[in-house]
């Protein structure tokens, strides 16, 4: 990996195009995932650093305000997607990215679970608590208890995932189109064993 120092910029003082594509194009990701740009920026650039940055080198390596880089920290920090480093002889806070690519997809799933499912879940939860109103219909009640096991259901999956481990998972990921033909297997077995209870009924009648 390349590592982003002085000695690798040209004589215009920019960053090698491959790593500089990275960088913007990370951004622009983020962008549409609804993550500041610069924050995305300064992940990308730590990610790929292989030495500790402060928030001076990345101000001056992403041409970034200062004052907007130490925001872009701190978000990163509450998402535990950076963390400060010691640096012998240096006084200043030093920044390094989690490399840990499994590590990485788990804090931000975890942080997007926190921040976005568990209102929804809250929300809908606390909904239900008047569910039984006589004023609501009885079409209304229906899709509110269905909205609420949906979310009930996406909130304990999604946990699971999260504490699936990662060679585990890798392993899930890898099997593809087995798991959706074993699942559609499943599903055909059940089918023929509800026919054949049926027919069985339908004889004992």
């Amino acid at each position: 990996m390349t590592e982003i120092t002085n000695t690798t910029v040209d004589e215009s003082g920019k960053l090698p195009a491959a790593v500089e594509q990275f960088i913007l194009s990370w951004g622009d990701m983020g962008g549409q995932w609804g993550v500041n740009r610069s924050v995305a920026q300064i992940q990308a650039l730590l990610f790929l650093s292989e030495r500790p940055l402060t928030a001076e080198d990345i101000s001056e390596k992403l041409g970034i305000a200062r004052s907007n880089v130490s925001n872009s920290l701190r978000e990163l920090l509450a998402w535990k997607l950076v963390r400060r480093v010691p640096v012998l002889g240096d006084r200043r806070d030093h920044y390094e990215a989690e490399s840990d690519l499994w590590q990485m997809t788990r804090k931000v799933a975890q942080g997007r679970k926190e921040r976005e499912i568990d209102p929804m879940v809250g929300a809908i939860r606390d909904a239900m608590q008047g569910v039984d109103d006589p004023r609501i219909s009885p079409v209304v009640r229906q899709r509110l208890h269905a909205m609420h096991d949906f979310a009930n259901t996406v909130d304990s999956w999604y946990q699971q995932m999260l504490n699936v481990p990662p060679a585990q998972l890798m392993t899930l990921i890898r099997m593809g189109s087995k798991v959706v033909g074993l699942l559609r297997f499943m599903g055909g077995k059940g089918d023929k064993s509800a026919a054949s209870a049926g027919s069985k009924d339908r004889g004992a009648d």
